[in-house]
């Protein structure tokens, strides 16, 4: 669904609108006996594109929306995110808190504790924290490039390029969101689960002889 989803402005619809679809096309054809980049690209100068470095520009911000739609890369890298990636947060400025535990603090995602997990949430909201999701990005755009670079061709090293941009600007910012947000819920659920068996524990007490007790629980 993700690719056909309306989208608000981005550079890559701005490029379409200027009509570079087609040369976006020809680049990730990637023909190896395909003319120069700036000549195939001098066909869509105008008053919109000035220049053909513009035109390669606008084609190469149409493939790094088109990667980062790609449903299958996506799925994988999010799995390399989760299995080999780490929370990490740095102190936002430098005075001591009850946080200054996490001011130098990295660990796997698949195994971070939720209660840490909570922690440094309330860090980053009361500005005490800043936080990240830290991703071997080595990794992450050799799944990239295997997908869909083919080389040799002169146009290889433009899909390359697109490739690196679909990762830093819109599929890492998207995965980091999504793998907080997965990380907040596990942890949620789990404090949930271990309030409601406390709770549990107090209802079921035998009562006292003579006496009246209300327990209130503050989480």
């Amino acid at each position: 669904y993700r690719p056909y989803r309306p989208k608000r402005k981005t550079r890559a619809s701005v490029a379409k609108a200027r009509g570079l679809q087609p040369l976006a096309d020809a680049v990730y054809a990637q023909e190896k006996g395909g003319p120069d980049p700036l000549e195939l690209a001098a066909a869509y100068i105008g008053e919109e594109v000035p220049t053909a470095e513009a035109a390669l520009q606008g084609a190469q911000d149409i493939l790094a929306e088109m990667i980062s739609d790609d449903a299958g890369v996506r799925k994988r890298l999010r799995v390399v995110c989760m299995a080999g990636g780490e929370l990490v947060s740095k102190a936002a400025k430098e005075e001591d808190s009850v946080y200054s535990l996490y001011y130098d603090f990295h660990e796997p995602l698949h195994k971070i504790a939720g209660h840490r997990v909570l922690a440094v949430n309330r860090g980053e909201r009361e500005k005490k924290l800043r936080v990240g999701v830290g991703c071997d990005e080595g990794r992450a755009l050799s799944l990239l490039t295997a997908a869909h670079v083919k080389a040799p061709s002169p146009y290889a090293p433009l899909v390359r390029e697109a490739c690196e941009d679909a990762w830093s600007r819109l599929l890492f910012p998207a995965l980091e969101r999504e793998a907080r947000s997965a990380l907040t819920d596990r942890a949620s659920e789990a404090a949930i689960r271990v309030f409601s068996q406390n709770l549990r524990q107090l209802l079921m007490q035998p009562p006292v002889r003579g006496k009246v007790t209300l327990g209130l629980d503050p989480g």
